[in-house]
């Protein structure tokens, strides 16, 4: 059985929009993207650089996909293993791409099966309202969050309702010197 992780940088209010830059996802009107700049400090980027490393397949929505698509391609000297990963897209309307190793998918059954196979861990970025799926089927193994001490008050959200109850345990922390809590935790 594989582990599926997701990885998320969020705000105090669960805002998990644009954390990378202020186009990098504006739907609903989001105009606060680039949340993260000001609190990125030697710690951190190394737990970044370690979770990058990290030998995986990637699940995504359709969303993060399209904005990853054209960019990670190009930039593998920063994340060499994005571009041999298997991305794993979750999509009713895309069915392929250019980008080497990505397969579509359209159901939860299909990622159930992937659950149960034999391959690498799976990681999921970005990717909100996939992971809200997940979250309410109980399909998230492991959450690796990083908390940024900053409100947005609107945005995509990590959370949202209809979430059943599910109990982590916490497995890591570190505070970086600029308060954004690091925090892992594994299914109790």
């Amino acid at each position: 059985m594989r582990i599926i992780t997701v990885l998320s940088m969020i705000t105090l209010d669960e805002v998990m929009q644009a954390p990378g830059g202020p186009k990098e996802d504006t739907s609903g009107g989001f105009k606060i993207g680039g949340w993260t700049e000001p609190y990125g400090d030697e710690v951190g980027g190394k737990v970044v650089q370690k979770e990058l490393q990290e030998t995986s397949d990637y699940l995504l929505g359709r969303n993060t996909f399209e904005i990853w698509e054209d960019y990670w391609p190009n930039h593998s000297d920063f994340w060499p293993g994005i571009n041999e990963g298997t991305k794993y897209v979750m999509s009713n309307t895309r069915k392929e791409s250019n980008w080497k190793n990505t397969v579509f998918i359209n159901s939860l059954a299909e990622i159930k099966k992937l659950k149960n196979s034999i391959g690498p861990n799976i990681q999921v970025w970005g990717s909100s309202k996939l992971i809200q799926q997940l979250l309410k089927n109980d399909l998230v193994d492991e959450l690796k969050l990083k908390i940024y001490p900053i409100t947005l008050g609107e945005g995509k959200k990590l959370f949202s309702y209809g979430q059943i109850p599910l109990a982590f345990t916490l497995t890591e922390s570190i505070v970086t010197s600029t308060g954004v809590i690091i925090a892992y935790y594994k299914r109790a």
